[in-house]
């Protein structure tokens, strides 16, 4: 099986889109782990995708903007809340590479009821926030439904300079065009497209998380090996389709 290369700018590849949607103020925590401990989370049909003989847990905050179907506009008052997932690394029996999310923690309780309902995504419904202060930024969650409940989120980071040209690692990390998803008996593959990250340095300057272990993962060890920012991208998605 030959994978897709990790392309920062690809040419999108599906000819219509599903759902349109903007992320803006996203920050990305990663940390390197075995690929044999996140192997059995995966939806059949994938395994990990693998950098240097190790694979990537991410938590991810951020804003989500103008979620709509297809060419209609953005859905009014549900289409904009925040978002913080836990998500994992991927590839398929045809080389593509995605992640994989173990959960999505939103703000707003409708997107959570149609996204649970539609892929079988896990979506939970949260208390969230962010508070700004000049280059400082604070995401805070607190799950409400479905459990745990409580599971909470406190991440605090300070913003630097733009990135010329991001490491291989930092492309592997955020030049992903699909998510892989179990539902109804089925893999799925759903493809996205966006312009190229703007990425930009983070320093972490306050982690109190347990949406991690929450996940169904081991509570991370030390530090991240990667902390990112990016004011963000406006994104399209393709339809799914079934690996087996």
């Amino acid at each position: 099986m030959e994978i897709e290369p990790v392309d920062a700018e690809p040419t999108r590849t599906f000819p219509w889109a599903s759902l349109r949607q903007g992320w803006q103020d996203l920050t990305f925590l990663h940390w390197a782990v075995d690929p044999e401990v996140v192997a059995p989370l995966l939806p059949a049909g994938t395994r990990p995708d693998i950098l240097d003989g190790v694979t990537y847990v991410g938590l991810i905050g951020f804003r989500m903007v103008g979620l709509g179907f297809a060419r209609g506009p953005g859905v009014p008052y549900f289409g904009t809340f925040w978002e913080t997932n836990v998500r994992l690394y991927s590839v398929d029996a045809h080389g593509r590479r995605a992640v994989v999310f173990r959960s999505l923690d939103a703000s707003r309780l409708v997107p959570v009821l149609v996204a649970q309902l539609s892929l079988r995504l896990p979506y939970k419904w949260s208390w969230m926030r962010l508070e700004r202060d000049g280059d400082r930024l604070t995401y805070r969650c607190r799950r409400r439904w479905p459990g745990p409940p409580g599971a909470a989120s406190r991440i605090e980071v300070r913003v630097g300079e733009p990135i010329a040209e991001p490491t291989p690692l930092e492309h592997f990390l955020t030049a992903r065009w699909g998510l892989h998803t179990r539902a109804y008996g089925r893999s799925l593959h759903l493809p996205n497209w966006h312009p190229r990250w703007p990425l930009h340095r983070a320093e972490l300057l306050h982690l109190d998380d347990d949406l991690v272990t929450a996940a169904g993962l081991p509570a991370v060890s030390g530090p991240p090996v990667s902390v990112l920012y990016s004011p963000g991208v406006p994104v399209v998605f393709g339809g799914p389709s079934t690996l087996r």
